[in-house]
């Protein structure tokens, strides 16, 4: 028997990456997968952006772990569009248990490149689209009797990153909101629990990300070596970060919420 057989778990930011990692592992599990993605442009990224091509894709590999997926393209900071898509899921496999908030977007610029729109943009993907999928798929995870919240936060939602004062602002307002949810969605039997990647080796590296993320170091080199980990990987790959995704959708976590798991190799100590 799998940890998550009967489940259905609703994931954003599913066409690719870290997104991708949870879905195919979770259907591993035994879940069905509920999934969107914005799966087009995305604004100010220095990287490639994902394709409707890749959120097929995914569907292809949930469906190959033997899991029903229906995943559809939505951007997260259309409530009402979120809410009829975990409407459908819902309608579609019976209910909603696990909900992971993947969904985001990472802009390196020091403090002094970040324009209003940029600012703007971080902000409203990573905090507001992550309150939006909390709010349009709580209620199902409600009505189900309980069941698992998982908000992507990031090293810099414990830390900081330097030369991303926006990434870094949404982040740690991802890591309070997480903290906020477990405590009001705790009488429902719903655990919400934020995890925080360090680096990921995901499609975000691809484009002109890491010269970027270069350039903006060289501004101030003193500050550049902050999420060194202390580990010889460097970076993790994203099947990592999904082996503690579904750990936290699974009940051998049943007693743990409101908390923040690290998954950066030592990164935030250093």
């Amino acid at each position: 028997m799998n940890r998550l057989d009967g489940k259905i778990a609703f994931i954003t930011g599913v066409a690719r990456g870290q997104g991708r990692a949870h879905a195919v592992r979770l259907a591993r599990e035994g879940a069905q997968i509920v999934g969107v993605d914005l799966a087009g442009p995305l604004p100010g990224v220095p990287y490639d952006s994902a394709t409707l091509d890749d959120l097929d894709e995914t569907c292809s590999l949930v469906e190959a772990e033997g899991a029903k997926a229906y995943l559809a393209q939505c951007d997260t900071r259309d409530l009402d569009a979120l809410k009829e898509i975990a409407r459908e899921g819902v309608s579609r496999f019976g209910g909603l248990d696990v909900v992971v908030a993947n969904a985001g977007i990472c802009i390196p610029e020091t403090w002094d490149e970040i324009t209003p729109a940029s600012f703007r943009d971080t902000l409203d993907i990573n905090v507001t689209g992550t309150w939006n999928t909390v709010t349009a798929t709580a209620p199902h995870v409600v009505e189900r009797g309980g069941g698992s919240i998982i908000l992507t936060s990031s090293l810099a939602g414990v830390k900081m990153q330097p030369f991303m004062v926006h990434y870094t602002t949404s982040k740690h307002a991802v890591t309070g909101m997480a903290r906020a949810f477990a405590a009001e969605l705790g009488r429902h039997n719903i655990r919400v629990n934020s995890i925080h990647p360090g680096a990921v080796n995901t499609p975000m590296g691809s484009g002109s990300m890491r010269e970027r993320i270069a350039e903006t170091a060289a501004s101030h080199p003193k500050l550049a070596p902050m999420t060194t980990p202390f580990l010889e990987q460097y970076m993790a790959e994203a099947d990592q970060i999904a082996d503690t995704v579904a750990f936290l959708a699974s009940d051998d976590s049943a007693f743990i919420t409101g908390q923040h798991l690290a998954i950066d190799g030592g990164a935030q100590f250093f």
